[in-house]
């Protein structure tokens, strides 16, 4: 079955939360096992000792390539866990979720949660993992419901023990069937999704399965049963095709930037030569990198100077907003970045704001300056996050270029970025090929001092409902 022709069955399916859409953790959500980084990490901080190091891994070989219990290893792994405090291993599941396992979520699997939140449908995780496993993926994705299995847990401590059963094979169907008759979910009409040969019982408790990424096993058993059957994509480590695009974009990137400059020299008109240097060479770096955009608002751009406010979940973020900025624009960046050689050329071609968190004077006085700056006809574009959001989750919206735009009496124009995190991921060095989408919000005239609070609350707000429910109408580019 095709990705699209699955969301519009997901479309055409009844609204309400007595429709359920249950989900797999690993394999399913996300590509590959949480239990691995976990149990990696616990071995690498000394955690596990060596005799619960070995007995696991042998039980995991035997149970995966010997034809052993396939779930003693699992049972292994959480017995490893003896003596561990629930705090610490719900902050292991949180910073394991930040380094480790928040890349490895299937953008397409986030896809098809967004489609079934928006009929109103309860979602919810259907896991063997535990808790600490899973609380950090379903917080990112907006799932409020876990079928899980649970540990046994004495004065905050683990005991090492299963409290109930490994939601394993039909014991994982028998957890669904039990919270769906909890919640009076009708189970004919709900959808689950799976990918291992266990989940044969699990998506069998639903009327809407669907083989997701499946094993040989569960996709031979989903032919037989005429279960649809989805292959997504898993988010890309990078291949040399796409280093080879990335040299190019890099190449791209200096060639926009002195065609500009060269053009100013000729015509001696700099500041027109820098912002033609700009707009090639942010276009030409997406363009030679495989890059689209689809831009939605651009009736909102206004022609005079703005504060530009967008998220920020990649170091390719600036370069898309760029490509939006009618005339010249700036931005602001703290005082060690003055010197880096990887923000050289825009650093020549925009000259940044650079403020020095250590001087409170120079600050003040460099933003002043900005003040006139943007009165005299620059735009500003800034991240209100203040960093890359390693999640999808939207950060607190900081109000310092808020202050500016209201000093400056200039509008605040609202740029929401979506899937640049999918093209460049944090920590990642190498561009991949994909689409972009761009929303241009109605800008905002009316900021005042004494409602900052709350109107800055309301653009994320609206940041946030944006994200979630797509505008139409897309103009690629």
């Amino acid at each position: 079955m095709e990705f699209a022709e699955h969301l519009a069955r997901i479309e055409a399916a009844p609204e309400g939360p007595h429709i359920a859409a249950f989900f797999d953790l690993d394999g399913t959500l996300v590509s590959g096992y949480t239990a691995s980084a976990f149990f990696t990490d616990r071995v690498k901080s000394r955690d596990v000792d060596l005799g619960d190091f070995v007995r696991t891994f042998v039980s995991v070989i035997d149970g995966t390539y010997l034809g052993g219990e396939p779930t003693r290893g699992v049972v292994k792994g959480y017995s490893a866990m003896a003596g561990q405090s629930e705090e610490t291993m719900t902050e292991l599941g949180e910073r394991l979720f930040v380094q480790k396992i928040a890349g490895t979520i299937r953008p397409q699997a986030r896809e098809l949660v967004r489609a079934h939140q928006r009929r109103g449908h309860t979602v919810a995780v259907a896991s063997a993992a535990s808790k600490y496993q899973i609380q950090a993926v379903a917080t990112d994705l907006g799932i409020d419901h876990l079928v899980c299995t649970q540990l046994k847990v004495e004065d905050g401590i683990l005991t090492g023990e299963i409290d109930g059963r490994l939601l394993w094979g039909t014991e994982k169907a028998r957890g669904v069937r039990t919270f769906a008759r909890e919640r009076d979910i009708d189970l004919a009409s709900s959808f689950a999704y799976g990918n291992g040969a266990e989940d044969v019982a699990f998506l069998g408790a639903v009327g809407s399965p669907v083989a997701l990424n499946p094993h040989p096993v569960l996709r031979t058993a989903a032919a037989n049963f005429r279960w649809p059957v989805l292959d997504l994509r898993d988010p890309s480590t990078g291949s040399v095709a796409d280093l080879a695009r990335t040299v190019l974009a890099l190449g791209g990137l200096n060639a926009g930037a002195a065609t500009g400059v060269t053009w100013g020299l000729l015509t001696r008109d700099r500041q027109r030569g820098i912002n033609l240097g700009v707009s090639l060479a942010c276009q030409s770096a997406l363009r030679l990198a495989g890059v689209t955009l689809r831009v939605v608002g651009t009736e909102h751009l206004p022609e005079g100077p703005a504060v530009y406010v967008a998220n920020h979940q990649s170091s390719v973020d600036p370069l898309v907003a760029a490509t939006l900025m009618p005339g010249e624009f700036t931005i602001v960046a703290k005082q060690e970045a003055r010197f880096d050689p990887r923000s050289l050329v825009g650093s020549l071609l925009i000259e940044p704001a650079y403020i020095d968190r250590r001087d409170s004077a120079q600050s003040r006085a460099t933003l002043d300056a900005l003040v006139s700056r943007i009165r005299g006809g620059t735009s500003l574009l800034i991240f209100p996050e203040g960093t890359r959001s390693t999640t999808r989750a939207l950060g607190r919206f900081r109000k310092g270029g808020f202050h500016l735009a209201i000093q400056a009496g200039v509008p605040i124009v609202p740029i929401v970025l979506r899937n640049t995190h999918e093209i460049l991921p944090r920590h990642a060095r190498v561009l991949r090929p994909g689409t972009i989408d761009v929303a241009v919000l109605e800008p905002i005239r009316d900021l005042q001092v004494e409602h900052l609070d709350e109107q800055v609350g309301a653009l994320r707000d609206r940041f946030a409902a944006t994200l979630a429910d797509w505008p139409r109408g897309r103009d690629a580019r």
